[in-house]
């Protein structure tokens, strides 16, 4: 199933292995989810309920992806052609697995995630995720404009972003210089081995927020 491949994928290049599947935290009818989200327009949203503060208890995730998404990715499925038919549906639910594979593997060492860290994540993630895609599926083509369609060609609807519009932009900023960097590495090991470069995004997934934000300083 494609969520499932989507998980297998960033967790076999982040070398995180969950022991929970995201269909079973996916929800397709709005209707079914907290009232407070009810209402929302997103196409993707990751929803977490946590019990009171002081209180034990277990955190409550659910996945809302669009149902259109998902039956037009169904048609199109982007692991085995991705297209600019079909990237920006794969870039909406890629989004939605980075954010429930990176939520339960940090929850699974007991550490905190912040909203920037969660966004910022996430859109590595679709640049990692895409470029090993499509080197799969074109292995002698390098995608030299992966990272500007992601970065410099979409847009963020500030209907949708609300008032975490300037928190999206920063994720943005911070993702799109972490990814030029590897994008440079890629390059250079064209038909050799990314082992080094595996190596160092599996470090970054790693950092706590701060320390990824002071990386990617240090990279300027």
């Amino acid at each position: 199933m494609l969520l499932k491949r989507m998980q297998d994928l960033l967790g076999g290049i982040y070398d995180v292995r969950l022991v929970h599947d995201v269909y079973d935290f996916l929800v397709t009818d709005r209707s079914r989810l907290p009232a407070a989200a009810r209402s929302g327009g997103a196409e993707e949203e990751l929803i977490v309920a946590q019990p009171p503060e002081g209180e034990a208890g277990e955190v409550g995730v659910s996945l809302y992806l669009d149902p259109g998404v998902l039956e037009r990715l169904t048609r199109h499925d982007p692991t085995v052609r991705l297209h600019d038919g079909n990237v920006a549906d794969c870039w909406t639910a890629l989004e939605g697995v980075s954010h429930f594979v990176y939520l339960a593997f940090n929850a699974g060492h007991d550490r905190p995630v912040s909203l920037l860290e969660l966004e910022m994540q996430a859109e590595v993630d679709k640049y990692v995720a895409s470029y090993w895609l499509m080197r799969a599926q074109l292995p002698n083509r390098f995608p030299a404009e992966l990272r500007r369609i992601l970065f410099e060609r979409t847009r963020i609807d500030p209907r949708l972003a609300g008032a975490r519009e300037d928190l999206y932009r920063q994720a943005s900023r911070y993702a799109e210089r972490f990814c030029r960097r590897i994008e440079r590495s890629l390059e250079r090991a064209r038909g050799r081995s990314e082992a080094e470069i595996l190596s160092e995004l599996r470090r970054f997934y790693r950092l706590t927020n701060a320390r990824k934000l002071a990386h990617i300083e240090r990279m300027a």
